[in-house]
């Protein structure tokens, strides 16, 4: 398939600088793709678009304040660092700009030596391995000097920065937000566990891949990038057991989406832990998902395209063509769709 074919004019005024207040507020779209139908909803209607026995997966990853500002020791030089995968203790594999002023065997220092990062290799993809010295604990020499890595699409100054975490964030290690989360707020979980519908959490750290774009024509050619996922034993029973009675399986974003059919074999959901790069497009058959909620992606995006692959492509495009039209707000801090 071609990228083209998941093309679609969006103008750049419907890119959401700011989140909604509160965050169930933002407007849901519910797109059937069983009889084709589209409905316009709140996303707070999602107690009544729910049932009892519906089962809720939501990636409970929290973003770590991966992007850190330096000096390169030796000089002023101002460096860049992006944080995008821990290798092992104190080893990342990291962004670094501007790339070319920093050799291998260099350093820069954060909050005047608070902490130290030195460059020990550039890898095949062109991102920087980088081994870090410090005193103290390294998580909370990061919340003193690292700032939020919100997208390259996002703008405006972001004053709250919980705003960009989930309600339900719990283990730190993502570089970016699961979006579709963004939406939900204590009150609303609360009501969907009194409605009946079961909330199961499960991991999965979002990387830097998610900006991405796809550079290939032919999408089977595109290369995704491996994240880590967890998915402990529990979650998996009562995911397995939801299956065997029938009941829908409901992946909260794109993330939740990925990590369960990454463990999905013969529609059984086998816990464990590891790195995955599953790339889901039109043609795939999904073994664990009935359902998703999801916001609205780029264009020509691996996003689009999973989104494609479960309700089709044509549906798919003819919902974004409307969302355009109906003034939906796009992307990490727009509005959702639900896809059943």
């Amino acid at each position: 398939m071609n990228v083209s074919e998941f093309d679609f004019e969006l103008p750049e005024a419907l890119i959401a600088q700011h989140p909604v207040e509160p965050r169930d507020a933002s407007r849901l779209m519910v797109v059937d793709r069983n009889n084709g139908s589209i409905e316009h909803h709140s996303f707070r209607d999602l107690v009544f678009l729910l049932e009892a026995g519906d089962v809720l997966v939501l990636n409970n990853t929290r973003v770590i304040p991966a992007r850190l500002i330096g000096e390169k020791e030796g000089s002023q030089a101002k460096i860049e660092v992006l944080l995008l995968k821990r290798l092992e203790l104190n080893v990342w594999e990291a962004l670094i700009k501007p790339g070319k002023r920093l050799k291998v065997g260099q350093k820069v220092s954060f909050g005047h030596g608070m902490l130290i990062c030195e460059l020990q290799d550039i890898l095949e993809n062109g991102n920087r391995k980088i081994t870090f010295t410090y005193s103290g604990v390294f998580e909370t020499i990061l919340d003193q000097l690292g700032e939020m890595p919100l997208p390259p699409y996002i703008t405006a100054q972001l004053e709250d920065q919980e705003r960009y975490q989930t309600v339900y964030a719990k283990e730190r290690g993502s570089v970016a937000a699961p979006t579709a989360g963004l939406h939900f707020t204590p009150e609303l979980l609360s009501e969907l566990r009194a409605k009946g519908v079961e909330i199961v959490e499960i991991l999965l750290h979002v990387g830097l891949g998610t900006f991405r774009p796809v550079k290939v024509e032919d999408i089977q050619e595109h290369v995704m990038h491996s994240e880590y996922y967890r998915v402990e034993t529990d979650a998996a029973d009562r995911i397995n057991r939801a299956r065997l009675e029938g009941r829908r399986v409901i992946a909260v974003g794109t993330t939740a989406a990925r990590t369960l059919e990454s463990v999905g074999s013969q529609g059984k959901v086998i816990p464990g832990e590891g790195w995955t790069d599953i790339f889901i497009y039109p043609g795939y058959v999904f073994k664990v998902v009935d359902a998703l909620l999801t916001n609205f992606h780029f264009p020509k995006s691996t996003l689009v395209m999973l989104v494609s692959a479960l309700a089709g492509r044509e549906l798919i495009l003819k919902a974004y063509n409307l969302a355009v039209a109906e003034q939906y707000r796009f992307y990490s801090f727009g509005d959702a769709m639900f896809i059943r």
